[in-house]
């Protein structure tokens, strides 16, 4: 068994929504340090685009990220980033749907455009996306490997959180289940779905866990915040050969808020009651 050809991506052509910063960017960086050949990413703020092709390149090499500007919580947007891939490339390994938004109101006040805002960008958006793709990824899955989609869920996909962001919660249980809806369909086509659910990452959407790590990592039983060799290492886990045969899934990165989580450790950090 050759465990060095079970997690590289050499030669892997991959698609990072909202790649630019925080979860992305940790995505981008990890696919190329497995030896993807090149990395798309579509952001809506092109200077801070910029910045991150910028730093990568200089990192991994000219032209291994291509930055793509486009507001992908609208269909125009969606259809004019698959028409730039499509005219770049011929085929699509893996589709990385990360770009989210989150919308936080009082129930009594909560608006119908943070509803929509949020369930456009992060249920309909990885499901289109996707969808118009679809040929891309079957050419992908024809390099004698099965392509890959992951989505980006979250852990307040599968647990109450103690703020109230409905739309944003209901957004992500719904992603997990589109999640394995779309893979009995995809893997028809050779295309494997999965989705990874985020617990505390430094980034623009989680400012707790930027601006007070040590703060957040009180309620988090492995005692620390995520950094982004655990996110990469969950992608280029079900990216390369090695998840291969995980279909549906969703792998949960979170250093056990769900699953390890005990009743009383918000009251008391240290578990003792």
């Amino acid at each position: 068994m050759d465990i060095q050809s079970l997690f590289n991506l050499d030669g892997r052509i991959a698609l990072v929504t909202g790649g630019s910063r925080g979860i992305g960017k940790m995505f981008v960086e990890g696919l190329l340090s497995a030896g993807a050949a090149r990395v798309y990413i579509s952001a809506r703020k092109i200077e801070q685009m910029q910045a991150t092709i910028d730093e990568m390149n200089a990192q991994f090499g000219a032209d291994k990220v291509i930055g793509i500007s486009a507001d992908l919580s609208q269909m125009d947007g969606i259809m004019a980033l698959v028409g730039e891939l499509k005219a770049r490339e011929s085929h699509l390994d893996i589709l990385i749907n990360n770009a989210g938004a989150a919308w936080g109101q009082p129930y009594l006040e909560f608006t119908e455009a943070g509803w929509h805002r949020t369930m456009d960008l992060n249920v309909k958006t990885p499901f289109f996306l996707t969808q118009k793709l679809h040929d891309l990824l079957v050419e992908g899955g024809k390099q004698g490997r099965p392509a890959k989609v992951i989505h980006v869920s979250s852990i307040d996909g599968q647990r109450i959180n103690p703020w109230e962001t409905y739309a944003y919660q209901a957004s992500k249980a719904g992603v997990i289940q589109l999640t394995r809806r779309m893979a009995a369909r995809l893997i028809q086509d050779n295309i494997v779905v999965t989705s990874i659910a985020p617990g505390a990452f430094p980034s623009e959407m989680n400012k707790a866990a930027k601006d007070a790590p040590d703060a957040s990592a009180a309620g988090i039983p492995a005692g620390r915040i995520g950094v982004a060799e655990d996110m990469a290492a969950a992608a280029i886990y079900l990216c390369s050969r090695a998840g291969d045969y995980v279909v549906g899934d969703t792998i949960t990165v979170d250093g056990g808020v769900v699953n390890a989580l005990l009743p009383n450790h918000f009251a008391d950090p240290a578990g003792k009651g």
